[in-house]
């Protein structure tokens, strides 16, 4: 048994932040009834960390526990980069990160969903649950094929299958989503949209956890943006999207998550047709 010399401070601090933010999802999310039985009330604006932190009501604890799970997405985004800068990669880190990738990405969400959709659930008694359990295997399944199939050499820059982080963010900017949505519309139009998102968002669950263990390839967003030098107007585009993502957020950032999951299955189908096609002409004449 070999064991541990030293441990790198920095990116072990970002790893663990990515696992404290998912634990307090996870603890956020226990705290969830039943958000279409509660009677709608507009949130009042929160005056202090206490009142954010403490607050009873179902949908914004919906908020704040996707909110949780992108702040670990942000941990989880840039401990591997700080790693690698810093040349202190090791297989401790490695394995830490999927840990904690588990419980953020994987354990969190999965709650998440459950909580999200109790109408599903007496539509389809259990069916949530294991779909909710199922997107926790895939994870755990994605997550250590990477660790067994990542070489060293590795040049970070794609991935195969669907990341375990961008697969939590469609389910937790859903969330975050309901909670903007019910403060700027009536009653009526939050209903309307709450029944279908609940259920629809258990069979876009169902398919992400697919793409999370498929052979599918998928790009490494930040490393196509931080690495390497980029012209001033591809800095200047960049500074410009990030603000305008920004002003609209939460109604841009769940559209912009699907895409992500989507995008790549469908090119990957279409090239996919367009070769077999191809093949069957070429054996035709």
């Amino acid at each position: 048994m070999r064991r541990i010399r030293a441990v790198a401070v920095f990116p072990t601090v970002f790893t663990l932040g990515n696992l404290v933010a998912g634990f307090f999802a996870i603890v956020v999310a226990s705290r969830i009834g039943k958000p279409s039985d509660v009677p709608f009330v507009p949130s009042p604006k929160l005056s202090s960390a206490r009142e954010l932190i403490a607050s009873a009501d179902p949908t914004h604890n919906l908020m704040l526990c996707g909110g949780l799970i992108f702040l670990a997405m942000i941990f989880d985004m840039f401990d591997g980069q700080v790693a690698r800068m810093a040349r202190v990669t090791s297989d401790f880190g490695a394995q830490l990160d999927s840990l904690c990738d588990l419980v953020s990405f994987g354990v969190a969400p999965g709650i998440l969903l459950v909580k999200m959709c109790p109408q599903f659930t007496q539509v389809h008694d259990e069916a949530i649950w294991c779909i909710a359990a199922l997107f926790a295997c895939c994870a755990a399944m994605r997550l250590a094929r990477f660790n067994v199939e990542t070489d060293e050499d590795d040049d970070h820059m794609s991935f195969e299958g669907l990341p375990s982080p961008a697969a939590a963010s469609v389910i937790a900017s859903f969330a975050m989503l309901s909670y903007t949505l019910r403060n700027v519309t009536n009653y009526e139009n939050f209903e309307h949209f709450d029944f279908w998102l609940q259920r629809i968002l258990p069979v876009a669950a169902l398919i992400i956890a697919i793409l999370m263990v498929s052979r599918i390839a998928y790009p490494h967003v930040v490393s196509h943006l931080v690495r390497g030098q980029k012209s001033f107007p591809q800095l200047v585009t960049i500074v410009f999207i990030a603000m305008a993502l920004f002003i609209v957020r939460w109604y841009v950032i769940p559209l912009v998550c699907l895409a992500y999951a989507l995008v790549p299955p469908v090119i990957h189908a279409w090239r996919w047709t367009w070769s077999h096609r191809h093949d069957l002409l070429r054996k035709a004449g």
